[in-house]
């Protein structure tokens, strides 16, 4: 008898780690669709340094061409909660794909600026898509203690993506001009098409499925993710009583109204995190360092174009491995310690560079001070690793866990366009805002509103490692100062 038991033991505890893997390796597929974000912004980053030369394009068109992606974004990611909310989290991953697909054939056969900016605008619709959907179906599909791991994947595949684009910039610029940066942005349409077909193979989420009145396909599908059958039972109980009325969530109905014409206190508390960290994000001046890179290794005295490509890797390198680092911590120490932490090393690196680039441009000698060289570069590469640790991918995991199961496709699609907005003025306007103070003066703005974020996450955006989605809605019910002294009280009980 204690054989058998001892062998029902492990065969449970197999189960549970291959349903564990099963829901993990849907969150990656999932998110594999942000790969195709990153790489068009890594790559582009390298090819309008071609196209400026194949196409004569001035500064404004190459600040268009940069920014736009993000303008047509805001049209996407604004019609993909409703539309996810119709067809399903699956099958807008799939929707998104296929728009990238057609977005980087436009721009891989461009014939002149013209088309090749409507290429960009429909990859931009696609993007949009994609930033909605894969936090929100990664964060639906995990359970409650690697969640925040599970949600901050898209951040990394987005880098990862990034940092294609870079390898693809310094390997494709050996080619003929004419031929280098179509070869640069057509090559997204590839892992495109994978993706619009392999993610059918996925499931549904469970959560989704539910607010279909489908509960039997959702059981089912929880039965697949959670630990153990009791495990699955508890969840699909959590998530109808959640739910409220099917008939009302499964439409997508009355969520415009519930949010912002007579949402409740937790709501509206809701809303004031989940947006306000959307639009902090790029307000730090990532978009900046990451577009706009080859120049600033240029202003730093990275003389030849081999040179600064192959710096850029570098940053892809750096961002990606300390997203892993913020991967693995996440469920760990928590949303506020990262994210916090994330925001004083932006701060200590952005001084550093607007120092730095500032010297070099008040030195008339072709040769600046060696220090200051070394200063800009190094703080390049430590600001990246501290954007990537806590504020990129806490920003996208934050946001999709702190919805309302009725209200989280929506709510995440107006987070995506304030992202995407903030994104396109950053990326629209560095040029013309670092000739009219200075790039040095550029990075000590940005800096200064990385002091305002992280006032504002510190007020806020309360902890929510560990928390259930069911819960999340009780966690905002009350004012900041009243969780804060709930928490103590919690913590003085335990030590007595």
């Amino acid at each position: 008898m204690a054989g058998e038991k001892q062998m029902s033991d492990e065969n449970k505890e197999g189960g549970s780690e291959r349903k564990n893997k099963y829901a993990v390796a849907c969150s990656i597929i999932g998110s594999i669709i942000s790969i195709l974000m990153g790489y068009d912004t890594g790559v582009m980053s390298g090819a309008m340094l071609f196209i400026k030369e194949d196409l004569k394009t001035n500064d404004t068109q190459v600040q268009v061409l940069a920014g736009i992606l993000n303008v047509c974004a805001l049209v996407g990611s604004l019609t993909a909660g409703r539309v996810s909310d119709h067809i399903g989290r699956r099958l807008t991953i799939s929707l998104a794909a296929s728009i990238f697909l057609a977005g980087s054939i436009l721009m891989g056969l461009a014939p002149n600026f013209a088309t090749l900016l409507s290429g960009r605008c429909v990859a931009g619709v696609g993007v949009g898509y994609a930033l909605m959907i894969a936090p929100v179906y990664a964060a639906e599909i995990a359970s409650a203690d690697t969640r925040g791991s599970l949600t901050s994947l898209p951040e990394i595949c987005i880098s990862f993506g990034i940092l294609i684009g870079y390898v693809a910039n310094y390997l494709l610029a050996k080619l003929p001009l004419v031929y280098g940066w179509r070869a640069m942005l057509g090559l997204g349409a590839l892992p495109s098409l994978i993706l619009a077909v392999a993610v059918l193979a996925m499931p549904e989420s469970p959560r989704w499925l539910v607010i279909q009145g489908r509960d039997g396909d959702a059981l089912a599908v929880l039965r697949r993710i959670s630990d153990k059958p009791s495990d699955a039972d508890a969840r699909l109980a959590e998530i109808k009583a959640a739910a409220g009325d099917v008939s009302e969530s499964s439409s997508g109905k009355g969520v415009w109204r519930e949010m912002f014409l007579r949402p409740t206190a937790a709501v509206r508390r809701i809303l004031v995190a989940a947006l306000g960290i959307h639009f902090f994000q790029h307000l730090t001046g990532i978009e900046a360092v990451v577009l706009y890179s080859p120049r600033i290794f240029k202003a730093a005295g990275i003389a030849t174009r081999n040179e600064v490509l192959a710096a850029t890797i570098g940053v892809g390198v750096t961002k990606t491995t300390f997203i892993l680092v913020a991967i693995l911590l996440v469920d760990r120490v928590g949303r506020r310690p990262l994210y916090l932490t994330s925001l004083a090393g932006i701060v200590a690196s952005l001084s550093c560079l607007g120092l730095g680039l500032t010297v070099i441009g008040h030195v008339s000698s072709p040769h600046p001070p060696t220090w200051a060289v070394i200063l800009a570069i190094a703080t390049v590469f430590t600001f990246v690793a501290s954007f990537s640790i806590g504020v990129g991918p806490i920003t996208w995991a934050y946001s999709s866990e702190v919805y309302p199961l009725r209200l989280r496709a929506q709510g995440a699609s107006v987070g995506v366009a304030i992202n995407r907005v903030m994104n396109a003025a950053v990326s629209m306007t560095f040029v013309s805002l670092y000739k009219a103070i200075t790039i040095g003066g550029a990075f000590f703005l940005f800096a200064g509103l990385a002091v305002v974020a992280a006032v504002f996450f510190y007020f806020f955006c309360p902890e929510t490692q560990g928390l259930p989605l069911e819960e999340m809605e009780e966690v905002f019910e009350k004012g900041w100062l009243e969780r804060r002294r709930t928490r103590a009280e919690a913590v003085e009980l335990t030590m007595a």
